[in-house]
């Protein structure tokens, strides 16, 4: 075997790795959109830290580590979280964000009070349930419909579905009792209810995640791949299918990271954590949504903020050469022609906004000066006259003295369409001139 393939070995029970993965980051996907969209992304911390006391309580209560038994401790002490914050942010008139952190803390400590308190008599690993085993998952298998697989894939694989299922039958009244509440009572939908549904959905999520990922690490699988979505998207269904495709490549990659990279720092057959590696890579893919999405990242805002202010330097081009033009005969299109600087913006904006014209084809040289074009002069007539009916409005309405308006105009002639320039003419008379005596172009045709 060469090294390359001692460093990778892809077997059965890394496949069954991955699969638990994505089940597990899907089924957190979905309710974790919701979380995100109505800023409760903390929830999902308390639920999975909270659920503590109730599998530790279950195995005092039982004297044994069944499933069930954990499983429905840790799911009624979930759902109870949420009715207590609930009734702390509306009973104590706290911040909701504080009510999750007063109810989580003194749960989790509760929780690890009982988990020591427990682990004297069996051996519970407290490392488990902070950050998982997802590694010895597949070890743990379990016959259904004739197919055996690791029992973590059926918990996750029914969870998934339920929560497939509350949020395909119940997307018209989540989406209204999410974005708006007020608006969902007034159509007769029980707003409180769906937060409740949301919140135990989200606790029988946390619980059946809680064996691969831990209760520290839940929260990436509930919020980043959503939180990630909520960046690209800005429609529901679309942010619910791209957190739940985020999750399961964060899924795939990271357990790929787990095995390979410890090798490239010189740890040859060593693996780390895969549930680790799996938050580290949605963490990843959260650094590059955010620099990279079209309208919310950093660089898509920087982009808009550039093409804005190219934009701006190209009509305030326009409007200066049309008003030099103005004072000069024979006044017909493409005339007159004017010294290149004019224009008070720096000289490498100027030259981007002249290159920009020009490829637009709204200016032309001419000699060393350069004139407006048929095309230029038209688009150029009608920024004038928004500004200078912004002008004649704001001198009738804001009784501003004269030497105040030409500033607000210049700004707001920037944001002005033709349906608005047709108001705003409307709503002033359609005056020929502007306070400053300069005739208003007309509308074009």
């Amino acid at each position: 075997m060469t090294n390359a393939s001692a460093m990778f070995f892809w077997g059965t029970l890394d496949t069954w790795i991955v699969v638990v993965g994505m089940l597990c980051a899907v089924s957190c996907a979905l309710p974790g959109t919701f979380l995100v969209l109505r800023r409760m992304s903390m929830m999902g911390d308390a639920i999975s830290h909270a659920v503590l006391p109730g599998l530790a309580v279950a195995f005092l209560l039982t004297g044994n580590r069944a499933s069930l038994t954990m499983f429905l401790g840790a799911a009624v002490v979930g759902v109870l979280t949420a009715l207590f914050v609930e009734w702390v942010h509306s009973a104590g008139k706290v911040d909701q964000s504080a009510a999750m952190g007063v109810v989580f803390t003194t749960l989790f400590a509760v929780g690890l009070i009982l988990l020591v308190r427990a682990a004297d008599h069996v051996d519970l690993d407290p490392g488990c349930v902070l950050y998982g085993a997802i590694e010895t998952v597949p070890l743990d298998t379990q016959a259904l419909f004739g197919l055996e697989a690791p029992r973590a894939v059926w918990t996750l694989g029914a969870v998934l579905l339920v929560n497939l299922l509350f949020v395909v039958v119940l997307f018209k009244e989540l989406k209204i009792s999410t974005f708006d509440p007020a608006l969902a009572t007034t159509l007769g939908i029980n707003a409180k209810l769906m937060h409740y549904l949301l919140m135990t959905l989200v606790a029988v999520t946390t619980v059946a995640s809680f064996e691969s990922v831990g209760s520290i690490l839940v929260i990436a699988m509930l919020i980043v791949p959503a939180a990630i979505a909520h960046l690209l998207c800005d429609r529901l269904g679309a942010m619910l299918v791209c957190s739940s495709l985020t999750g399961a490549a964060a899924a795939l990659l990271g357990h790929l990271a787990a095995i390979t990279v410890p090798s490239w720092f010189g740890f040859s057959g060593v693996s780390t954590s895969t549930a680790g590696m799996m938050a580290v890579v949605a963490g990843l893919f959260f650094g590059v949504a955010m620099l990279i999405a079209p309208r919310h990242g950093l660089l898509g805002k920087l982009l808009n903020r550039v093409m804005l202010t190219i934009r701006i330097a190209r009509e305030d081009l326009l409007g200066t050469l049309f008003r030099l033009g103005e004072a000069q005969e024979p006044r017909t299109a493409g005339q007159p022609t004017v010294p290149l600087r004019v224009s008070g913006i720096g000289p490498l904006l100027y030259r981007v906004a002249v290159f920009s014209l020009r490829r637009g084809g709204h200016l032309e040289r001419a000699g060393n000066g350069l004139r407006l074009t048929a095309s230029g002069l038209a688009a150029a007539r009608q920024l004038v006259r928004s500004h200078r009916l912004w002008e004649t409005y704001l001198d009738t309405y804001s009784k501003l003295p004269s030497d105040h308006l030409h500033g607000p105009a210049e700004k707001l002639e920037h944001v002005t369409d033709p349906g608005l320039q047709s108001r705003l003419a409307e709503s002033i008379g359609y005056p020929h001139q502007d306070p400053h005596g300069s005739p208003i172009p007309p509308a074009s045709s």
